[in-house]
């Protein structure tokens, strides 16, 4: 793939931008309860500061899409670090509970302006030919922010971290410091679109022209795009089950199989650190070997992954590896069709002037399922047990499988003309011939 020095550049920042994102976020879970003593949390005040910043970010999805693509992205990301970073701050400095979840939920909307508003320079600066391959490794940020600012979070409120007086609230300023420090990068090098001599011979022509904002009659045809609610609902029944495994094996490892807290947390890092190998899979075989078609393999992996949910209970009395064999597996088949979904086949139905849009759309749907999955697995394993919550997410997962089918063949240049009309399906297949 012959890539520009200045789409290098942009690759590089926007993934380095949207993975400090993550330093803003996964803190939370380990920054807030070390403040405790001193802000009287206790599990259902945590709960509710984590429920509202979840909320904020989900209601956000669908917001900054639009309005990235309204006003450009480069404005609402650089906008949203800088709440990011001052939410993050306050939150370090005062502990009243009124005063966290009003920062917390103030964070939770701006960490919503990232994802959307990136894949929309994504959009803009990579060929839709390649679209799989390079969001693939792109939607690594994620997955490897993920870890990394859990284990950059635990580290910044160890005894071993400078500034020891500050004790918890270091959780929340020093990954605000490291933030602070990629806004001048992100400000400098990055563009919403590219100039006619940046991408000269990496694009078609038509594709080195800037897009003007997208307005409501772009929204108005995005909504009637049928493959956007498919793959909306598909990552619904995903996010439920990613975000169930993700924040509750190592729970469920302790209480259930009795393992110690250290040997289930290096356990459960297995979920995200084989994720990027999923996440990288899926892209390249969506467009090597099904002409970036994303749904085959999406659905395939998905299909995959309910029967290993399936089987997860005889996998985790074969002991500790079983265990970590099928932890491993579930994030190879859960990251691919994640990334699939969120990055390349929302570009592929929003194209460039609503990727953004498209984009904050389906992952506010999918975040809706994340919102769930709490509730899901503690009804569910309090009242049937942990080997039939297994089985209920081979249902979600499976759902999630069958929800793509119908949209099997479409491809990235069929997903434009695939709306809500009286138009017949000969008809749109001729369209497409031309």
């Amino acid at each position: 793939m012959n890539l520009s020095k200045t789409q290098r550049t942009t690759f590089v920042v926007t993934w380095l931008t949207y993975a400090g994102f993550y330093f803003c976020r996964k803190n939370l879970s380990i920054a807030l309860p070390l403040l405790g003593g001193a802000a009287e949390m206790n599990g259902l005040r945590l709960a509710n500061i984590v429920f509202g910043y979840s909320l904020l970010y989900a209601i956000g999805q669908f917001v900054f899409g639009f309005l990235s693509d309204r006003i450009g992205p480069k404005r609402v990301v650089g906008v949203g670090l800088l709440v990011i970073i001052v939410s993050n701050l306050a939150m370090g400095f005062h502990t009243a509970i009124l005063w966290l979840m009003i920062f917390a939920c103030l964070n939770g909307a701006a960490q919503a302006t990232g994802w959307s508003g990136l894949v929309k320079i994504m959009a803009s600066w990579f060929s839709p030919e390649n679209r799989g391959v390079v969001m693939a490794w792109w939607g690594t940020n994620y997955v490897l922010g993920g870890f990394l600012a859990t284990a950059f979070a635990t580290w910044s409120v160890s005894e071993r971290a400078p500034f020891a007086a500050l004790g918890g609230a270091r959780g929340f300023l020093f990954p605000a410091v490291l933030l602070l420090l990629l806004v001048p990068a992100f400000w400098a090098m990055v563009a919403d679109t590219p100039g006619r001599q940046s991408l000269k011979g990496s694009l078609p022509e038509s594709s080195l022209v800037g897009h003007a904002g997208s307005g409501w009659s772009d929204m108005r045809a995005l909504l009637l795009k049928r493959p956007l609610w498919a793959i909306g609902g598909s990552y619904f029944f995903l996010e439920l089950c990613r975000y169930a495994l993700m924040f509750w094996l190592p729970y469920y490892m302790v209480k259930e199989l009795r393992y110690d807290l250290q040997s289930a947390g290096y356990l459960s890092c297995l979920y995200e650190l084989v994720g990027v190998g999923g996440a990288l899979f899926a892209g390249y075989v969506s467009d090597r070997f099904t002409q970036s078609r994303r749904a085959p393999v999406a659905a395939i992996m998905l299909i995959l992954l309910s029967l290993v949910m399936l089987f997860q209970p005889a996998f985790a009395h074969a002991g500790f590896v079983g265990m970590g064999f099928v932890i491993g597996l579930a994030g190879f088949l859960s990251y691919g069709p994640d990334t699939l979904l969120s990055g390349a086949a929302a570009q592929d139905v929003g194209e460039t002037k609503a990727a953004a849009s498209a984009s904050g759309l389906i992952d506010g749907i999918g975040h809706l399922g994340a919102l769930a999955s709490p509730y899901l697995v503690v009804l569910a394993s309090g009242r049937y047990g942990w080997n039939q919550l297994f089985f209920i997410f081979g249902a979600t997962a499976l759902s999630a499988g069958l929800l793509l089918l119908p949209l099997w063949n479409l491809s990235s240049v069929q997903a434009d003309s695939q709306s809500f009309s009286s138009t017949s399906v000969s008809e749109l297949a001729g369209e497409v011939g031309n």
